[in-house]
């Protein structure tokens, strides 16, 4: 016997939703960016940095991979984060022709404090924008967003 899941909303609903839920995201998203800067970082510089913050260090070609580039591309990158003293490299462990690459105590104190500065703009504009109730629906949806985010 097949299990049955309840219904949900419609198809149409949901689309909506799912559309205007991809819009104020990407807004969300620009407006965090524009309250606090990394400086003058490319997208794909904030892209790279976010990966190594994430998953630790890695070689110009696991990042290229991840990030759909060209080696070269991803070189190119590295170089200039590497100049810009976000980024250092170190001999790989067990295969010397390459290099591991891994954030700069100096880019993970910027990013700490980015952060920071992003979740401090984010809960103001909280509490300054909805109600005690709509907060806690924001609080409730946080962990639904975060598995859509996941999946």
């Amino acid at each position: 016997m097949a299990s049955r899941q309840p219904a949900g909303i419609g198809t149409a609903r949901l689309s909506v939703a799912a559309a205007d839920l991809r819009i104020a995201i990407g807004k969300l998203r620009r407006r965090l960016r524009d309250e606090v800067s990394l400086g003058d970082l490319t997208w794909s510089q904030v892209a790279v940095l976010g990966h190594l913050e994430r998953d630790g260090p890695a070689t110009v070609t696991a990042l290229a991979q991840v990030e759909g580039v060209r080696p070269q591309s991803m070189g190119a990158t590295i170089g200039a984060l590497e100049a810009a003293g976000m980024v250092s490299g170190a001999s790989h462990p067990t295969d010397g022709r390459q290099t591991l690459w891994s954030l700069t105590q100096r880019c993970r104190d910027l990013v700490k404090v980015s952060r920071a500065a992003r979740e401090d703009w984010l809960l103001r504009t909280i509490r300054a924008q909805l109600t005690p109730e709509e907060q806690d629906v924001l609080a409730k949806a946080a962990p639904l967003l975060k598995r859509i985010a996941e999946a």
